[in-house]
């Protein structure tokens, strides 16, 4: 593969941040060529359709890696079949100070602490208005949106609303981080107390602008006592959850670079979201749609993830490092497997190893 071969040695060779950069700037620049040149992938036995919404994949681009919605052309010329921008906070702010991206090549790994660097709600509003005046942008685009580091959790209700304010019109859904581990406290307003107020906030003002579907992003570190409390806190509240932000764990990591604080991401992760979905799928029903994220670099691993309970899935760290290519060889991977195992959809695909007992809440 040419990425393998050439670019990403190139790319590795900069520090791991600028690579993301001049990675996302050439996306950019020739995304529009892309989009006449590279024509979808168009299946029916992938196609997905939730709250509304339909998918042509179930692949999807994790937030983190488009952050300010700077190459949304690239996005579905490359085969993605949707798109999660961000996270972006109310306000603008530059995040942590560098270096704060970490390559673990070793455990095909990366380490971020990048803390929301934003450009902020009202000039991320601007760029994706400025998008829907264009021709129609041809998969759903989601919009990430997170706590201001200078807001407290206190004060994370209005600063959320501000975002989701600004933010909602322009994007097809919303999702909601509570759950990053590079802002200090974040990770507390998955906690009932503080969630359910913040989602009944965001609910409301959902209503009153036109209702979309609403997720939460959560954590995978959460304990199982944890994880029942937010699935019972976001019940009825949230149209589905993605699942799972990165990680603090370092268990297992070889590379020198595992002792650099921040959320983990990548290989090491895929075990901990497959499981933490299967939960999911069981604690909800089935009834909620997870959005699965952690670890995905071949069409096996997003087939695991669907398994698990997921209807849709995410990736970031598979992309950095298996580059362009990866998202439409994972659909026709997915393609492949339904065919080994006599499914005709890959709805028929979601769940089938944690099957839901009847009942369950």
């Amino acid at each position: 593969m040419i990425y393998r071969a050439l670019i990403r040695p190139l790319l590795f060779q900069l520090d791991p941040e600028r690579s993301h950069d001049v990675a996302l700037t050439s996306l950019g620049a020739a995304g529009p060529v892309l989009a006449r040149l590279c024509p979808p992938l168009p299946d029916p036995r992938l196609s997905v359709t939730i709250a509304g919404l339909h998918f042509p994949t179930p692949v999807g681009l994790a937030a983190g890696f488009d952050k300010a919605a700077k190459a949304l052309w690239a996005w579905p010329a490359l085969g993605f079949g949707f798109v999660e921008v961000g996270t972006v906070t109310a306000q603008a702010q530059p995040g942590n100070p560098r270096p704060r991206v970490f390559r673990l090549p070793r455990d095909q790994a990366l380490i971020n602490r990048l803390g929301f660097n934003s450009p902020g709600a009202d000039a991320m509003a601007e760029r994706l208005a400025a998008l829907r005046r264009g021709r129609p942008y041809p998969i759903p685009l989601a919009v990430n949106i997170g706590r201001s580091r200078a807001a407290s959790n206190e004060q994370a209700v209005d600063d959320y609303v501000y975002s989701f304010d600004r933010l909602q019109p322009h994007a097809d859904f919303v999702v909601v981080n509570v759950s990053s581990p590079n802002t200090p406290g974040l990770r507390q307003l998955q906690m009932r107390d503080a969630i359910v107020p913040l989602l009944d906030a965001l609910t409301g003002r959902n209503r009153a602008l036109g209702e979309k579907p609403l997720f939460v992003k959560i954590a995978p570190d959460l304990t199982d006592a944890e994880l029942n409390e937010v699935v019972d806190a976001v019940g009825g509240r949230v149209h589905g959850i993605v699942a799972t932000n990165t990680t603090l764990g370092r268990a297992g990591l070889v590379s020198p670079a595992r002792e650099e604080a921040g959320g983990l991401s990548g290989r090491p992760l895929h075990a901990q979201a497959v499981q933490i979905i299967g939960r999911l799928r069981r604690l909800t029903g089935g009834r909620l749609p997870i959005i699965g994220v952690g670890g995905i670099f071949t069409a096996e691993d997003a087939y695991a993830v669907i398994k698990a309970g997921a209807t849709l899935v995410e990736l970031y760290t598979g992309f950095v490092y298996d580059g362009p290519a990866l998202p439409r060889a994972i659909a026709r991977g997915l393609l492949s497997l339904l065919d080994r195992d006599g499914l005709r959809s890959i709805a028929e695909a979601t769940g089938v190893s944690t099957p839901v007992a009847s009942g369950t809440a």
